[in-house]
């Protein structure tokens, strides 16, 4: 046991020296390597040259990985930079998506008050517009609610439209609202004139998008693609308002395809319809109830 420990005494105070002298030589090479490279002279500086043109390109094969390497730093760089700006697109498309969106609206906006303007009516109509509140449809009934009432001059019956067709009737009237039933609802019964062929016929509401036609009297005489307008039989609508045209169903019965956007109701313009003036001279047509006894009563004398 004493001669391992002597041994490797021995060994330690033999290797201990010899690296010191190693370490000291290797930094002083590099201290004068450090030296010599930083000695502006023409001969220091053609040393240099055969140094680097002798012993760089032997080296070339381990500054490989190294330039790896750095490649790779880079290319992760580059790459954090682009997906730095791919998520920074990303959001500059969302919010052109929302400004697209918004424009899109406002257009149709738009375009349905231009149509409001631009639609043609009896001149002697007159008409309030309002705004759509909301909307209570359901499966059982189908009606809007508008931002317009009894201040406003609205009275229960009248015609509404959104400036290409007719929409539906007034049912009910509160101090700043109104309620329209659409033509949709199953409630709903208008008289319809089909041209060209001037066939009289109803609008009956289903709840449907595509409401059927009752009571006409000749379907031969109608196809699909005509225009179907309100006739104004019994003083309830205007005459000549655009209700739709003729389709046919899946159950091969003749229908209506609306005029009206009924997805996007915004603007509604109701429809002023003042009443008929009553009848108070017969003439000679309609003769009174006396007049006419006393005819009958003369002939039977005859």
């Amino acid at each position: 046991m004493a001669r391992n420990g002597t041994k490797n005494g021995g060994s330690d105070s033999y290797v201990r020296p010899v690296r010191r002298i190693l370490i000291g030589v290797l930094l002083f090479a590099l201290f004068a390597t450090f030296l010599f490279w930083r000695i502006d002279s023409p001969r220091a500086e053609r040393l240099r040259a055969q140094v680097i043109d002798r012993f760089v390109p032997s080296f070339s094969f381990v500054m490989v990985p190294v330039t790896k390497v750095v490649d790779m730093v880079e290319n992760f760089q580059s790459y954090t930079r682009i997906y730095e700006q791919n998520q920074e697109l990303r959001r500059e498309l969302q919010q052109m998506k929302a400004w697209k969106e918004a424009a899109l609206q406002l257009e149709q906006e738009n375009a349905k008050l231009l149509d409001l303007n631009n639609v043609r009516l009896d001149p002697k109509l007159t008409f309030v517009t309002g705004v759509v509140l909301a909307d209570s449809g359901s499966p059982f009934r189908q009606s809007v609610l508008l931002n317009i009432g009894e201040r406003d001059g609205i009275v229960d019956g009248w015609a509404a439209t959104d400036g290409l067709g007719l929409v539906g009737r007034i049912s009910g009237v509160g101090s700043n609202t109104a309620r329209v039933i659409l033509l949709t609802d199953s409630n709903s019964r208008i008289p319809v004139t089909i041209q060209p062929s001037g066939q009289k016929a109803i609008l009956s509401g289903d709840n449907t998008k595509l409401p059927p036609i009752d009571f006409l009297e000749s379907p031969e005489l109608v196809r699909p693609g005509d225009r179907v307008v309100s006739s104004g039989d019994g003083g309830v609508f205007p005459a000549g308002v655009l209700v739709g045209t003729v389709v046919q169903g899946p159950d091969r019965r003749l229908r209506i395809r609306l005029a009206a956007d009924y997805e996007r109701l915004e603007y509604l313009r109701v429809l002023r319809s003042h009443p008929k003036a009553p009848v108070t001279d017969p003439g000679r047509l309609v003769l009174p109830p006396e007049e006419s006894l006393g005819l009958l009563e003369e002939a039977g004398d005859g």
